[in-house]
């Protein structure tokens, strides 16, 4: 118990600063957009501006992916559907072909509603999702905020996205040993799930091993 306090207070510590850090550095992030592997799409958590996942969307671009964020989405507070059209409609408009999405949190709910529902045109290959409610939180239905409630067990979205397993298979779900959002992990069937040894909701953004997931170098299941 003592380990998964002390995960708990670093999270949160590592939460606020890059909460803060998001805040005087959303600036410019066209210039992200350059590169010669395929294209990712950064999807935040709820509450989250692209520049929450900087620190992720710059080591991304180092390695040579053009690296776009979704600046319409604005702090994720809307409904996931929603959220999800933006993101097919900029995808299009762009004109971005084999897109990996790299998502946090609720940003793996709105990739997988944009890869299983609105994708007609196959432009989206896979997604590393981080964190992701797939099934839920029972925390959720206790909560006082709808916009968090929406992470219910028993939300129609989560179980219209539970029932659609064709495209989990294109999707790797990378989680933490303990996560005190989400209670139950991130485990979805059909995917290929990473558990890492390590703790917390937010600080996991920051570990090495989410970049080696995303540049497709080998993983077992807990590393």
């Amino acid at each position: 118990m003592a380990r998964f306090a002390r995960w708990w207070a670093v999270d949160y510590v590592f939460a606020a600063y890059w909460q803060g850090r998001a805040i005087v550095g959303a600036s410019h992030p066209e210039k992200f957009q350059t590169g010669h592997l395929n294209p990712v799409v950064i999807i935040p958590g709820i509450w989250e501006t692209w520049a929450f996942m900087r620190p992720l969307v710059q080591r991304l671009h180092d390695a040579g992916h053009p690296v776009f964020v979704l600046t319409t989405l604005g702090r994720n507070g809307r409904p996931v559907a929603t959220l999800a059209g933006l993101a097919s409609r900029y995808i299009v408009q762009h004109d971005l072909r084999d897109v990996l999405i790299v998502a946090h949190s609720k940003g793996g709910l709105i990739g997988k509603y944009a890869m299983a529902l609105l994708d007609d045109t196959g432009r989206i290959s896979g997604m590393v999702a981080v964190c992701t409610p797939f099934e839920g939180s029972r925390y959720a239905p206790y909560l006082l905020l709808p916009s968090l409630r929406a992470f219910s067990p028993r939300d129609a979205t989560t179980l219209l996205l539970a029932e659609n397993r064709e495209v989990n298979a294109r999707i790797v779900s990378v989680y933490p040993q303990f996560d005190p959002h989400i209670p139950g992990g991130s485990e979805l069937p059909g995917a290929h799930n990473v558990e890492l040894a390590t703790g917390g909701h937010f600080r996991i953004l920051a570990d090495e091993r989410i970049i080696k997931i995303v540049l497709g170098q080998p993983s077992e299941r807990t590393l």
